[in-house]
């Protein structure tokens, strides 16, 4: 395989998504293949640290505004020092979350600056995902879930249910907004269900 695959996985907070990652990632390289297993904010070391800025600590220390600047500038370290550098020797780069989150969570839920995302993602980042696989998971069941790890990173889920149906409303909004990139994936299944339904839309998109 002479270039790479970059994927991505989106969806509120307590949708599953990570844990699916984690699989899928799993799953390839039981058959051999080199992946890249990521996340965001993080995915290097610049960005971990601007990481801890964003998901820690009190719900309104961020303007919408700030996060989009603290994200973008998160992003680009991780794609000039991870994920570009993986795509170039041919690997497949699963990422958990990408600029997408920053669409529907700052660009939509947060406030209205979606044409704020768009100017800074087209100047700072220029990148989107091969395929996008948005899990899509009842708003009260995720912020449950997204509560009960209790990891420390809960600032979003500190902003409540509506704050949450925001979020699974911008995301279904993706599906219409990139249906050439991004597939629709029922979270509202045990773990393996979930995972068989990503491999099975994974069917014929990877190289």
């Amino acid at each position: 395989m002479s270039q790479g695959f970059f994927l991505s996985f989106e969806g509120a907070d307590g949708s599953g998504k990570s844990t699916q990652a984690r699989r899928l990632a799993a799953y390839l390289r039981g058959k051999g293949r080199q992946v890249v297993l990521t996340r965001e904010p993080g995915g290097s070391t610049g960005a971990e640290e601007i990481r801890r800025l964003l998901v820690e600590g009190d719900p309104g220390r961020w303007s919408a505004k700030t996060e989009i600047l603290l994200f973008t500038a998160a992003r680009r370290d991780h794609l000039e020092r991870t994920i570009l550098p993986a795509l170039a020797r041919g690997e497949i780069v699963i990422s958990d979350r990408f600029a997408d989150s920053t669409r529907v969570y700052q660009g939509a839920a947060r406030a209205e600056l979606r044409q704020t995302v768009e100017a800074l993602h087209a100047l700072m980042i220029g990148t989107e995902p091969d395929l996008t696989l948005v899990i899509d998971i009842d708003a009260k069941t995720g912020l449950a879930r997204g509560l009960a790890r209790n990891s420390g990173e809960d600032r979003f889920e500190e902003l409540g249910a509506g704050f949450q149906q925001k979020l699974r409303t911008g995301y279904r909004a993706l599906l219409t907004d990139f249906p050439e990139r991004c597939i629709g994936i029922d979270g509202n299944a045990s773990e393996e269900t979930v995972a068989q339904r990503i491999r099975d839309a994974l069917q014929g998109h990877l190289p």
